[in-house]
């Protein structure tokens, strides 16, 4: 059994974990409030390290950001959100310098904790750029996936340092199903973060068929339009309805193909055993497709919509784990095969006959 004891820093990666999913639930919730200009300069909120409440700190901020009027409720959206970042980016620096104190032990990561160092000091300068630049909607949506990628690695983490999986014989074609799901939600969790940052969710507000039509009129080429200018405000989004509109009707046929893999990839689980993570695969998708049309019909509500990015996580999670459950029993059988094929050739080799010569005359 002690094979399977969880190794150390294993609790601090599922605490860092579940914190970074409160992180991307609150930039959901700052983004879809429209505060994410709640406070107009980086780190601080109006040159404070809080949102300004006094008359003197209101003065200061009608002073030195005349165009930009304080919001408290929008600024403590943002700030919320950038103290719990701030919590989550500090958590993940005493997880990499705990797996430099460890290195060199058996199954301890290194790589992975200092990987995700380099993300965070990435996220925190797409989170600046985000204010800087004024809602870009290329670095909202890479601000976006930067969040999602703390969170899968985290996870990640978290399962390799658990240790707790037996191996299993699975075949193949199991691994290649579970790579494609994954490809398939991270460009999903793209593609929403681009309808999300370009205010494309409201744009077909009927289902199946979008302002009445199964194809309506879209422009593709502004709706992915990836060298807009940089210097207008983008709060609020400055595509036109048929741009918006194709960005809309894209995430939905990405939500169909992600749906069928998903329900393939669910079914070979099940076929080779895993049961209970076919389950829950299929539950995770259940819950995300379902917020997606309440989304739809219920014209964007906030608790739905906030719900929806934790969906998207919680799918996410349940595909890196899977991919990792798979990868990882793959691995095992492999080095206990290796091990057998070792041991088996030492055998034959202790059987084998013994040639005796004689002395030479």
């Amino acid at each position: 059994m002690d094979t399977y004891k969880n190794r150390p820093g294993f609790r601090l990666a599922l605490f860092a974990t579940l914190l970074a999913l409160v992180v991307v639930l609150l930039g959901a919730y700052t983004r879809l409030t429209h505060a994410g200009l709640g406070c107009p300069d980086w780190p601080g909120c109006y040159g404070f390290i809080s949102v300004p409440q006094t008359d003197a700190q209101l003065a200061h901020a009608e002073a030195n950001f005349p165009h930009a009027p304080v919001e408290a409720q929008k600024g403590w959206n943002e700030m919320v959100h950038r103290y719990f970042a701030g919590t989550l980016g500090l958590v993940i620096l005493g997880l990499a310098i705990h797996a430099v104190r460890l290195r060199g032990r058996d199954g301890q990561p290194l790589k992975l904790p200092l990987l995700l160092v380099a993300v965070v000091v990435a996220q925190a300068a797409f989170g600046m750029w985000t204010v800087t630049l004024q809602l870009w909607p290329q670095v909202v949506t890479a601000h976006l996936l930067g969040g999602f990628t703390t969170l899968s690695l985290l996870l990640l983490l978290s399962l390799r340092l658990s240790n707790a999986f037996p191996p299993l014989q699975l075949p193949q074609r199991l691994r290649l199903w579970a790579a494609l799901g994954l490809a398939l939600v991270i460009g999903q969790i793209g593609l929403g973060g681009w309808v999300s940052s370009n205010y494309a969710a409201v744009a077909c507000v009927d289902l199946p068929t979008c302002h009445g039509q199964w194809w309506p009129a879209m422009d593709f080429a502004n709706g992915f339009h990836l060298t807009q200018h940089i210097g207008p405000n983008y709060l609020g989004g400055q595509l036109d309805s048929d741009a918006r509109t194709a960005i809309h009707m894209t995430h939905r046929l990405g939500a169909l193909a992600v749906t069928l893999v998903l329900l393939a990839l669910a079914w070979q689980l099940r076929a080779a055993g895993l049961k209970g993570l076919a389950g829950l695969l299929l539950a995770a998708l259940c819950l995300q497709v379902g917020l997606g049309i309440s989304n739809v019909i219920f014209h964007l509500p906030l608790p739905v919509a906030v719900a929806h990015n934790g969906g998207g996580a919680l799918l996410l999670l349940v595909l890196v784990t899977t991919n990792y459950r798979v990868r990882a029993s793959a691995l095992s059988v492999g080095a206990s095969s290796a091990r057998e094929r070792g041991i088996a050739g030492e055998s034959r080799a202790e059987l084998a006959p013994t040639v005796i010569t004689s002395p030479s005359k």
